[in-house]
């Protein structure tokens, strides 16, 4: 009687809801609505591939190699791993008008930023500003936590693996070098300037960095990253932020500069440029390969022509689908849909 009187207690309410009485509606698919679904979504797949495949077709992007594997590269003579401080110059031409707003990248192969490892070796409390990270760094760090028992800052093995190679670009016009103006603000995510990256509070922000020391590939501590803006040092550097934006593939190109300023407004004209090169990043070692690219967007964003042919193939599958269906629906119906 009790464990009667116990499952009665246990019952649900005698609700539509708790008793699944509620009212439901199941889609009955027939042919007449699967076939020409298929086509019309195939027909809007294919227009949209169209558009993307042309749109990105007509991206300008001019890409130069300039690893110094080969013997008769102009870099050639910095790409030893013992060579520091080097500077060599690669001349080149565009042949038409590279239409602005041009952005500047440099890109990097075989190199595997996804590695997980290599991805959690780094401590952001720290680079939240938290000084007292700055005196004990987090074990993800290590290897490069630190350096003689004097913490590192920032640590990490992707802080320390920083890209450092810098530009100048010059156009020649009658035998005159006209430098291009690199404008580099604003090219890392808001996210990471305006939310996941902060200095301590701390003036001047050299202060904040006593009893600690630089990366131990870095040239420069933190907080003289940009010499020529105040504003741009520290772990909200725009060039730190970029490189701290780990790439997905181990081929990939980050965000280095855009052309947008003075007669460069509308693109970077036809003609002959040299572009001048402090080499200071090592890739042989890994088989690595370094270039530098020039690209314009439009928009659906840079140059890709995959996402245009990926719609094209899902589409075309799409409409043969429903054409094998028709034929299925036509040889095999069913007496009663006669």
């Amino acid at each position: 009687m009790v464990k009667q009187e116990q499952e009665l207690d246990n019952r649900p309410d005698n609700t539509a809801f708790t008793q699944q009485r509620l009212p439901a509606w199941q889609p009955m698919l027939s042919a007449g609505i699967v076939i020409p679904g298929f086509v019309i979504i195939g027909l809007a797949f294919i227009g949209i591939g169209v558009a993307l495949f042309v749109t990105s077709r007509g991206i300008q992007v001019k890409e130069i190699d300039y690893t110094g594997f080969e013997d008769d590269s102009p870099c050639f003579s910095c790409s030893a791993m013992n060579v520091k401080n080097c500077r060599c110059q690669v001349d080149f031409t565009i042949e038409t008008l590279l239409e602005g707003p041009v952005f500047f990248y440099y890109g990097l192969s075989n190199y595997f930023q996804n590695y997980r490892r290599y991805g959690v070796s780094r401590d952001d409390d720290q680079l939240f500003g938290d000084l007292d990270h700055f005196k004990e760094p987090s074990e993800d760090c290590d290897p490069y936590r630190y350096n003689n028992q004097t913490p590192i800052v920032p640590c990490g093995s992707v802080a320390n693996s920083m890209f450092n190679d810098t530009f100048k670009l010059f156009q020649i016009v009658n035998g005159r070098r006209n430098e291009v103006p690199l404008d580099g603000k604003g090219i890392a995510w808001w996210t990471d300037y305006n939310v996941k990256f902060r200095n301590p509070t701390v003036t001047p922000l050299r202060n904040a960095f006593n009893g600690t020391v630089k990366p131990i590939n870095w040239p420069l501590p933190a907080y003289e990253l940009d010499p020529t803006d105040p504003a741009n040092n520290g772990f909200i550097n725009q060039d730190f932020l970029v490189w701290m934006r780990r790439a997905a593939l181990p081929n990939f190109r980050k965000l280095y500069r855009r052309i947008t300023e003075g007669d460069y407004e509308q693109g970077l004209p036809a003609g002959n440029y040299s572009l001048e090169i402090s080499y200071n990043y090592p890739v042989l070692d890994f088989d690595g390969r370094k270039t530098v690219v020039f690209s314009n967007v439009s928009w659906m964003g840079g140059k890709n022509d995959f996402l245009g042919i990926a719609y094209l193939v899902i589409g075309s599958l799409c409409v043969f689908m429903s054409l094998v269906m028709l034929i299925v629906y036509a040889k095999f119906k069913f007496p009663e849909e006669e």
